[in-house]
């Protein structure tokens, strides 16, 4: 499709910028919710795109990774590259270009508009972050600045969302035009020394003669904030302080919204089986669907408020003080300081953090980050903590204020991080060695969060978690209902029965698939329901869950359990000792922390790294630590007396 008859159609505007510039709460402003996800043709890259209502029409809107300059390095900045070149490697032919600058970082943003408009393409520059440098006392002339690069110039506040009227204006109209290199900058690159210095120069010129500036005292005081912040003690003491008040927060904010989900769903169920008539369809229904799903589901509200942190504090440019501050230690294991970013975005999912090493150039340096990305605690495996922290350890605090289940859960996820640098000290001594790069980043400034920006991210995480119940869970479910209720035994014929009941279930399909591994997993502290509930939830981690809702609700009445934590509790073994301890939740908990348990993580390494060797040896190697640390956990606290 040519230029021409794109526009009539629908033209199409990338949107690009240096990082931390306000490009993706750009891009949310102007889409709104109307944005999806896919990838670019023939590369596994991720693109966002949605339509944005300009002039009398709409365009779309791709949204282009994040890079400080055309120079590319990385996968992520070579896409991006072409893209803004026109090139004919481009899997996108753009008709115009929003072009991001922060307002309170003009000089660095600049040098990448000083590259753009070489090429043609129309130009439109968006200014954002226009209230924070009004706040620092700066002044800009916006007419001198738009002459100066020979483009529109156009401020705007995505958070208020002024200014985006304007932009869409401006981009209607240079559509179909030419960008020309502006006489200053053409005069300084066919100057003396390298294009790196003449694009300086004439930015330097630029900025001197369209801004005035006066941001001392606002300099002074994200200084301040930062000497403590960034402080290798001070501030890995206030991130652990951030953490351990997300985790309580987590536990204390989410109980109402839980206990109010566990209820419909029961209610559900209850209603479910009075309306259908008595048998395997009515069984099928309460015991394998509302039973598996709904176990799954009512751990929504934690899950959302984790995603509310998480966007919170990356908006407000909080993480990046945290990369700046844990560079210094991922340098000494030999992980290149990008690896942190993937690593963060693991905390939520795996599978985008390892879609995000594609910014470290290195070969090594990736495949080590991708090898450790899902020892960092999804929120996947957040349902298993807060179950087995609910059933054993609920009510219970810390120097009488802090509850205990936020302290097991921080534990968890400083255990997944130890873990991951263990092994990626390991990896980067031994198969994956290799200079570590030094790491330069910026740390953007202090802002409040957008409303908006954290919104569509926590709306996009939770809808993944519900899809993911709706469908995968949904699937599983089913099937092992079915492994647990089939082959019928005559015991099964005595409704009401726990007795019954419990010699169904054992004499079931995953009955016997249960007693066959429970030698293995024995020392671990296991029985054999736990072992079919193991076995369910590689598939998938919070299947565990659900697993346990249907192993422990079949053939039984869930009000008598209160509950599935109560479940957990009151079962007891043949001789009448209780099949789960704290001490056995411990070690639960610990082997999710370190097993690979996602076969939609093991899909994505098989894609991100074109083998299957990486992604074998990824299962392997994290199940054997797996194994190996819910042994020691369970016998290491036997021989301390615990149980």
């Amino acid at each position: 499709m040519d230029g021409a008859n794109s526009q009539k159609a629908s033209p199409v505007i990338a949107l690009a910028g240096n990082p931390n510039a306000g490009k993706t709460t750009l891009f949310n402003a102007l889409t709104g919710l109307r944005h999806k996800v896919a990838n670019y043709p023939g590369v596994t890259v991720e693109r966002r795109s949605g339509r944005w209502g300009i002039g009398e029409g709409s365009a779309e809107l791709i949204d282009l990774p994040g890079l400080y300059s055309l120079d590319a390095t990385s996968m992520d900045e070579e896409i991006a590259r072409d893209v803004l070149r026109g090139s004919a490697e481009s899997p996108v032919r753009p008709d115009a270009i929003v072009a991001v600058v922060d307002a309170t970082n003009l000089e660095r943003n600049l040098y990448l508009i000083t590259q753009i408009i070489e090429y043609e393409t129309p130009v439109v520059v968006a200014l954002t972050m226009m209230d924070l440098f009004e706040e620092q006392g700066h002044v800009v002339d916006l007419a001198s600045l738009a002459a100066g690069l020979g483009v529109p110039v156009v401020p705007v506040d995505s958070r208020k969302g002024t200014g985006i009227a304007e932009l869409g204006e401006a981009v209607s109209s240079v559509l179909g035009n030419k960008t020309g290199v502006p006489n200053g900058l053409a005069a300084e690159l066919a100057g003396e020394g390298s294009d790196v210095f003449g694009r300086y120069r004439f930015i330097s010129g630029l900025v001197q003669s369209a801004v005035k500036h006066n941001d001392l005292d606002a300099h002074r005081f994200s200084d301040r904030i930062d000497s403590i912040l960034t402080h290798k003690v001070w501030g890995l003491l206030v991130l652990f302080g951030i953490l351990l008040l997300v985790f309580q927060a987590i536990f204390s904010w989410a109980t109402l919204p839980m206990d109010l989900l566990e209820a419909g769903f029961g209610a559900l169920g209850e209603g479910a089986r009075s309306v259908l008539p008595e048998g395997m369809l009515a069984d099928l229904v309460v015991d394998g669907i509302i039973a598996g799903v709904g176990g799954i589901l009512v751990f929504l509200p934690q899950i959302i408020l984790l995603f509310v942190f998480i966007s919170i504090l990356e908006d407000t440019g909080y993480m990046s003080r945290a990369a700046f501050l844990l560079d210094r230690l991922m340098s000494r294991i030999g992980l290149h300081g990008k690896a942190f970013l993937p690593l963060i975005s693991s905390f939520a999912c795996a599978i985008p953090g390892i879609m995000a090493t594609r910014t470290i150039e290195d070969r090594r340096d990736r495949l080590a980050t991708i090898m450790i990305a899902p020892l960092m605690s999804c929120s996947a495996r957040l349902p298993v903590y807060v179950l087995m922290i609910a059933a054993f350890f609920g009510g219970q605090t810390v120097f009488g204020f802090v509850s205990l289940g936020a302290v097991i859960m921080l534990g968890m996820y400083l255990l997944g991080i130890v873990a991951a640098i263990v092994v990626a000290f390991i990896l980067k001594r031994t198969v994956l060695k290799s200079p570590t790069p030094p790491f330069m980043m910026e740390l953007p400034p202090y802002r409040m969060p957008s409303f908006r920006t954290v919104l569509a991210n926590v709306l996009e995480r939770a809808g993944l978690f519900v899809r993911r119940a709706g469908t995968v869970i949904l699937a599983i479910s089913i099937i092992l209902w079915a492994l647990a209720y089939f082959p019928r035994s005559d015991a099964a014929a005595e409704p009401g029965s726990e007795t019954a009941a419990s010699t169904q279930l054992e004499n079931s399909f995953a009955g016997r698939l249960g007693h066959a591994i429970e030698p293995v997993i024995e020392p671990l502290g296991y029985d054999w329901k736990i072992g079919v509930a193991l076995i369910a939830s590689f598939a998938a981690r919070e299947v565990l869950v659900s697993t346990l809702s249907i192993l422990y609700n079949v053939g039984g009445d869930a009000e008598e359990t209160g509950g599935l934590a109560s479940a957990l509790r009151d079962a007891k073994r043949a001789d009448g000792l209780p099949v789960w301890t704290p001490l056995t939740s411990i070690s639960l908990m610990v082997f999710f922390v370190l097993a690979m348990q996602c076969m939609s993580t093991v899909a994505i390494v098989r894609r991100e790294t074109n083998s299957w060797r990486w992604p074998l040896f990824m299962v392997v190697y994290m199940t054997l630590l797996a194994y190996l640390g819910a042994f020691v956990a369970y016998q290491g606290g036997r021989l301390l007396g615990f149980t």
